[in-house]
């Protein structure tokens, strides 16, 4: 399942500008979070920023699977059509 997963997202890398870049804009996120997250007091701004983040990240994240979803569904349905 996990091959038939990155076989999707490939595809999608190759195929979408969006899928690129949520993919880039994740890790981005990701990278950011991380290095916030190591402070062992973050300020208050920090704290807001940490969420900020963790909330674009998620956002990311989301809409990259919707169009995993679309994908498989839009196979599917070519399959079923021939």
């Amino acid at each position: 399942m996990a091959r038939q997963s990155e076989q999707v997202r490939q595809a999608l890398r190759e195929r979408s500008a969006e899928f690129r870049r949520l993919e880039q804009e994740h890790s981005s996120y990701s990278q950011q979070l991380e290095a916030l997250t190591r402070k062992a007091r973050p300020a208050a701004d920090e704290q807001a920023e940490i969420a900020r983040l963790k909330k674009r990240k998620l956002q990311a994240k989301d809409r990259m699977a919707e169009m995993v979803r679309d994908y498989r569904r839009e196979q599917a349905e070519a399959v079923q059509a021939t």
